[in-house]
């Protein structure tokens, strides 16, 4: 058994159920459960690595509920950066066509990489093609290698372009197929215990390049194990809305609850456009929201119903979203992002600081069905973050108050993470990758795929 001691940190921000703000403190962790939170003159002396934490603020590691890690190689691509969502996708299908195995792998890593730098420690994400023999074990296999704790999703689309679906022909996969490689993918990698590093979620893409017979299929499937959840996006335009209300006779969340896609084992990417009985809906049924704000921007979405969700009882989480449409994978900048956006129509008071963090870390966890992390507490998962508060972009702010400077001033990245006991990022440095020759060869492959797709593809959906 090892243990680590992280002691004498300037703030350790709790989000325990007490809320517990400890000046001074630090915690010791056993393996990979924290063991005990407090003053660190009141924690044992010695261990097999003691950290000090002078200078930092020390909180729990934020967690993301809604990611496509593979889009981290269509940053900024021309021909999609002004788009909303249908022609930024008619642009990028083809593109993401393209990957191989080595392209989802390493994309994996680059977003793993961003996101643990930028505070997260755990990550959900939703691969939903799988072009050229690439696959879910590509996934795997980077998580394992980085070190975050990961909540991966097997996505999917059926109905191309033919069929009255979005997406084009060639980037689909028959349902029989899909169904299959699920299964495979829950009973190889799925672990359900306390703790998990890895789970294994279902996720066929969205009502426009899926069938409902698919999702009925994906549900009872997921539903026959413990502890697989169900995600897709729901409700994230109003094209979406269109499309919904002319193929299916519903609205997007009306066809979500129709299919038996409700429930706490499910959690729904963006639900911008939902009304007052559907927000109720979602509430008495358990069933969650991964918030996207710096996407929804991006696209010219809309803004979720944040305050009115939360006030309702409805779990809901942080999410960056992909690459291609946000274009960051930075969790504390999407945290400041999600607390700015609620206050453009509701004003100053209606969203706080406090209330910012905990969507990222308990909202997002349960959003995520996890009970044992988001928090620094006794018996919670090793996972933490610290920041440094004596930097320039800190200056001032951390001297008043670390939480509201954390979110309110500028995090770079942060200077010291530990997931699942194991020390991941130290003095700023991921310990788990070689970040600049990784950086190279992921640059590389991006330049060939979206290279052989020079001109934008115009289709629109009507």
């Amino acid at each position: 058994m090892s243990t680590l001691l992280v002691k004498n940190a300037e703030e350790i921000i709790t989000m325990d159920e007490k809320r517990r703000r400890i000046r001074g403190g630090g915690l010791f962790i056993r393996d990979n459960v924290i063991e005990q939170v407090g003053p660190s003159e009141t924690l044992p002396t010695e261990a097999d690595e003691v950290i000090d934490a002078a200078g930092m603020a020390v909180l729990p590691g934020l967690v993301n509920t809604h990611h496509h890690f593979y889009q981290t190689l269509t940053r900024a691509v021309p021909g999609s950066q002004d788009e909303e969502l249908f022609d930024w996708l008619v642009r990028l299908y083809p593109i993401w066509g393209e990957m191989e195995s080595e392209a989802v792998f390493v994309s994996t890593q680059t977003a793993m990489a961003e996101m643990i730098l930028s505070g997260c420690t755990t990550s959900s994400d939703h691969l939903y093609l799988y072009p050229n023999g690439s696959s879910l074990d590509d996934q795997v296999r980077a998580a394992q290698a980085v070190g975050m704790r990961f909540h991966v999703t097997r996505g999917s689309m059926s109905l191309g372009r033919s069929k009255g679906g979005l997406p084009p022909d060639h980037v689909v996969q028959e349902e029989d197929a899909i169904l299959a490689d699920c299964q495979r993918a829950i009973e190889a990698y799925h672990d359900p215990a306390p703790y998990a590093m890895l789970r294994v979620g279902l996720a066929p893409c969205s009502p426009f390049s899926v069938t409902g017979e698919l999702m009925r299929e994906a549900a009872r499937l997921a539903r026959s194990y413990e502890g697989v959840m169900l995600h897709t996006h729901v409700a994230e335009t109003r094209d979406e809305e269109a499309f919904c209300l002319r193929e299916f006779g519903f609205r997007p969340a009306a066809y979500m609850a129709d299919l038996g896609w409700v429930g706490p084992d499910v959690w729904w990417a963006h639900a911008i456009y939902v009304d007052d009985d559907e927000i109720k809906m979602m509430a008495e049924t358990g069933t969650g929201v991964a918030h996207c704000p710096s996407s929804n921007m991006r696209l010219g979405s809309g803004i979720c119903r944040v305050r009115d969700m939360l006030d309702a009882g409805v779990k809901v989480g942080i999410g960056v979203d992909g690459s291609a449409s946000n274009d960051a994978s930075h969790l504390i900048g999407e945290t400041r992002n999600a607390l700015l956006l609620q206050r453009v129509e509701g004003g100053a008071g209606v969203f706080s600081v406090q209330e910012a963090l905990e969507l990222a870390t308990l909202g997002s966890a349960s959003v995520l069905g996890r009970d044992d992390i988001g928090a620094l507490a006794a018996g919670k998962a090793a996972d933490l973050i610290g920041v440094r508060l004596d930097t320039l972009s800190l200056a001032g702010g951390a001297v008043h108050d670390p939480l509201g400077a954390l979110l309110l001033c500028r995090v770079e990245r942060v200077d010291l993470s530990v997931i699942n006991g194991r020390v991941v990022v130290r003095d700023g440095r991921l310990t788990t990758l070689d970040v600049e020759a990784h950086v190279a060869r992921h640059n590389q492959i991006a330049r060939e795929i979206v290279g052989r797709h020079p001109q934008p593809e115009r289709f629109k959906l009507v």
